[in-house]
């Protein structure tokens, strides 16, 4: 049976960095809950990091590919680097997503990890931009079509796959 790897924090989980939660109430999502088609998930707490933690941002110009290469780091507003923990996370995703037959995932927006198509700036200035988080950008390249909230009515057409 193919489930959807979602993060814990639209399912209500106070796992973000400020300890909250960003619930997305939907009729259609609840459902597949019910049949347990839901993978909660969360990267940033599988990868070591803490609830409440400090918000984090992906260098600016980059995005979650140029931090699976190296070529970038993940920085807290304190100027910690905690590009190891974001990596782990993303590592973890695509190990759970292959345990659990995920094919498809609906991620956070905005997030250094699960943005799907908008992250920070990267100067902890509040802006966004256009870019993919860590975990994100490992989900893809592992071959799971990842989606975000605002994305929902895409991913309603084409979850759960048709057989």
């Amino acid at each position: 049976m193919a489930r959807l790897l979602v993060s814990a924090c639209l399912m209500g989980q106070n796992v973000r960095y400020d300890g909250q939660s960003k619930t997305l109430l939907n009729a259609t999502l609840s459902r597949w809950d019910r049949l347990g088609l839901l993978v909660p998930f969360c990267p940033e707490l599988a990868g070591g990091l803490a609830v409440p933690r400090l918000p984090s941002e992906i260098q600016p110009g980059c995005n979650g590919d140029d931090v699976l290469a190296s070529r970038a780091r993940v920085i807290d507003a304190k100027g910690g680097d905690v590009t190891a923990a974001f990596v782990a996370g993303a590592q973890s995703a695509v190990e759970c997503a292959r345990a659990h037959g995920c094919s498809h995932a609906l991620l956070t927006e905005a997030s250094p990890s699960c943005g799907s198509s908008l992250i920070y700036s990267g100067d902890h200035d509040g802006k966004k931009r256009v870019g993919m988080g860590v975990t994100t950008a490992a989900l893809r390249a592992a071959g799971v079509t990842v989606y975000g909230p605002d994305d929902f009515d895409a991913l309603a057409t084409s979850f759960p796959p048709k057989v």
